[in-house]
């Protein structure tokens, strides 16, 4: 399978944003493990097509891979420098704006520099006279959560590159594309700096049964003939369990059931409803006796449900 990010999803480099995030979706509805359990083929589809989106849902991301400043897993490319300038211009570094030194030859030497770091260690300071102190450099991470963690929170590990891990505590009702902020799990500091903080940026996995909507849950349910007829009590899931629901007598297909309090419920934030939409699913099979029956009530029955829709 390519590494290529655009490879993976099936699209050109040129793409737009919801392009992309279409053929991600694409791919997530047809290779989700929900829905091919033991399928190892589609779980890497899927994790790989996950991790293509992770990178090029990313405005800054995106440009970062295209100019070839990060690979594929969004890990910083090897700069190759072919002069001394373009360190010595670097903002970063600390010697930048250190003064020139007299009798060293041209400030941007290199044999110049190497006389002046070598007169700071005569000194006692290692860096031409000057104590440094910087910051270590924060740390960029992607993390796709499932739907109900990032609903109901919980807690996670990302593997660093140097093999090591780092646990993400995921806050209750997270959404997509939402940034986390991990202080001090960044790079090391140099001398007395503090150490980078690490941001986790996450993307929530599709679920099958349920579609989230600002902080209300959606899902469509299939309830039998008989059940739309005659009214029933079935179980329903939801994000914290299944629930038991009454379908009213005489039900059709688009009719909405309303739990209240059973969707998101982020910190600061009233909870969400979960809103069921009704949709009558026919048996596999019309026997005789059904179509019997239908005939002989639909003689004393008759009714137009298409009354007043016209073109």
């Amino acid at each position: 399978m390519s590494d290529n990010p655009y490879d993976v999803l099936g699209v050109k480099s040129s793409a737009s944003a919801d392009e992309i995030k279409k053929a991600y979706r694409k791919i997530a509805k047809e290779s989700h493990p929900d829905l091919h359990p033991g399928d190892a083929a589609a779980e890497a589809r899927f994790k790989a097509a996950a991790a293509a989106f992770d990178l090029l849902k990313d405005a800054e991301q995106r440009a970062r891979f295209d100019r070839g400043e990060i690979d594929a897993s969004g890990q910083e490319r090897p700069r190759q420098r072919s002069y001394y300038r373009d360190f010595a211009e670097e903002p970063g570094n600390p010697y930048r704006q250190r003064p020139p030194y007299e009798g060293f030859g041209d400030e941007e030497d290199i044999f110049a520099e190497f006389l002046r770091q070598q007169q700071g260690r005569q000194r006692g300071d290692g860096f031409g006279g000057r104590s440094f102190d910087a910051r270590g450099a924060d740390a960029h991470y992607a993390l796709e959560v499932p739907f109900i963690e990032a609903a109901a929170g919980g807690s996670m590990r990302i593997t660093l590159p140097g093999g090591s891990d780092l646990e993400v505590k995921i806050p209750k009702g997270v959404s997509d594309g939402q940034t986390l902020r991990l202080k001090g799990k960044g790079g090391p500091g140099h001398g007395g700096g503090a150490t980078g903080d690490a941001y986790v940026t996450l993307s929530v996995g599709p679920h099958p049964v349920f579609s989230r909507v600002d902080d209300d849950i959606e899902m469509t349910l299939p309830i039998t003939i008989d059940e739309a007829v005659l009214g029933a009590k079935v179980e329903v899931p939801t994000i914290d369990g299944p629930v038991k629901v009454t379908i009213p007598k005489g039900a059709t297909t688009g009719h909405i059931l309303r739990l209240r309090g059973r969707g998101i419920a982020a910190k600061g934030r009233t909870a969400g409803d979960q809103r069921i939409a009704l949709k009558i699913v026919m048996p596999k099979t019309v026997d005789d006796d059904l179509a019997r029956f239908m005939e002989e009530w639909r003689k004393s029955h008759e009714y137009d449900p298409r009354k007043g829709v016209t073109a």
